[in-house]
């Protein structure tokens, strides 16, 4: 190989690692240390090996929200840049109790919340991690045969003022509030699975900093090649303030069905819609900044919000759930059309057509039809479907613009208009359209052709 092909070869690895780390910080908080995984990756890139990257999740709850998945999202990103993830289930740290972010000990679960939980995690994750290259190991495995003098051995490596650095421990013990021993060993065994698991990279929330670190310095304890350390934000939930959570009720949870997983969504303010796209969606980084360009030039922030809430709910369901649930906050939300209180007709499309005599014309600007109708006809047809009760009502509704017509076209282009006495506007290939008749009164016009 001349000099020419090696230099070749050096920047492809220096673009795809450069690319690589775009895609890891993507979301993040902090990364110790950026040069480390620099090195890591190149090792990596050059020799064509995945990196260990590690995650722990205690099995406190059966069920997921999509806080929990901004950990699980990353875990993808690291899978679909070639890497393998170890997918720890801590069954046995969750029975000692997690202190972080807390102001008094944590109770531990039970063997049966822990297993049961454990199972109800892995099936709800794998929605969006790839099982082939996801790793899924439970810390019992070797924490339950750690001995006691290899447990005092790992332990002799931190003191207690290490450990009072913890934020909550340290405020704890000023403020003269217990703190028990079994709460200073959770951080040394979720350190001893790094240390067990030789990780290259493990990431985790904000408020596992510490714990990570404790993985981090024991591993240089012991002579190992030290972990890289990530944190993640923790995602606000549902009222733009408080971390997602169950018992707030602010959170949205991957077993929600479509429509309400679609309509929550839809909820969070257009700030917050930014950071749930940065943490949430797939999508790539250079669609993620062109996002943010349409946004500040003038993108409506409800249509950028369906995209996310679609995304998402496909995510963890499918296209054809997804866009039902797209139609429904439609209808629901934005047409103010409740589907129970709608009325079906069914119109053969010659039939409607012979409502759209006169010239028809194209506008530029909408890139739509506009067909220019008597007012007469339009009266006709809302009298005929039972939208107006008399053609007086019917002229009446139409001069108070109580009289709109949805569109729903082929193309996926919704166009909403006030009907007029001297026309209204129609798209192309129309199968269906809701026409509001005042406040009550909603139907749904489906065109049947041969």
């Amino acid at each position: 190989m001349n000099s020419l092909d090696s230099l070749g070869i050096k920047k492809e690895i220096e673009i795809e690692i450069s690319r690589q780390i775009d895609y890891i910080k993507r979301g993040s908080i902090e990364l110790i240390k950026e040069e480390e995984l620099y090195e890591k990756l190149s090792y990596s890139v050059s020799n064509n090996v995945p990196l260990k990257i590690k995650a722990g999740f205690d099995p406190t709850s059966p069920d997921i929200h999509l806080g929990h998945t901004v950990l699980l999202n990353k875990l993808r990103t690291f899978q679909e840049l070639g890497h393998i993830v170890y997918f720890i289930i801590g069954d046995f740290t969750a029975m000692i109790g997690d202190p972080t972010g807390k102001s008094e000990t944590r109770k531990p679960l039970s063997r049966e919340d822990v297993l049961k939980n454990s199972k109800d995690y892995k099936a709800q994750a794998f929605k969006i991690l790839k099982p082939e290259k996801t790793k899924i190991l439970f810390n019992s495995w070797w924490l339950s045969n750690l001995k006691l003098d290899e447990f005092i051995k790992i332990s002799s490596n931190y003191t207690v003022r290490r450990m009072l650095e913890k934020d909550d421990f340290e405020k704890r013990f000023h403020d003269n509030r217990p703190i028990a021993m079994h709460e200073f060993i959770y951080p040394l065994l979720q350190g001893f699975d790094s240390l067990f698991l030789e990780a290259d990279i493990e990431i985790g929330g904000n408020d596992q900093k510490f714990n990570l670190i404790v993985g981090r310095e024991l591993m240089k304890s012991f002579g190992l090649d030290s972990q890289i350390i990530m944190t993640m934000p923790l995602l606000e939930g549902l009222d733009g303030k408080n971390k997602m959570s169950k018992s707030l009720g602010n959170h949205i949870g991957v077993s929600d069905e479509p429509n309400d997983m679609f309509g929550k969504i839809m909820s969070i303010s257009d700030e917050m819609m930014i950071k749930y796209y940065e943490l949430l969606s797939f999508i790539s980084n250079s669609e993620f900044k062109n996002l943010i360009t349409e946004l500040k030039g003038g993108l409506n922030p409800i249509v950028a919000k369906k995209r996310l809430a679609a995304e998402i709910v496909e995510r963890y369901y499918d296209k054809t759930e997804s866009d039902k649930a797209l139609k429904y906050f439609e209808d629901k939300f934005q047409k103010k059309v409740n589907p129970e209180d709608v009325t079906v007709i069914e119109l053969e499309y010659e039939e409607y057509a012979n409502f759209l005599k006169g010239e028809t014309k194209q506008d530029e600007d909408k890139n739509i039809k506009v067909a220019s109708v008597s007012s007469e006809i339009i009266v006709d047809f809302l009298v005929k479907i039972d939208a107006a009760s008399s053609k007086s009502e019917a002229k009446r509704l139409i001069k108070q613009g109580a009289v709109k017509i949805y569109f729903d076209t082929l193309n996926e282009k919704n166009i909403e208009s006030k009907v007029r006495q001297d026309f209204f506007q129609v798209a192309e290939n129309i199968k269906e359209f809701i026409i509001k008749s005042g406040k009550k009164k909603i139907f749904k016009i489906k065109l049947k052709k041969d």
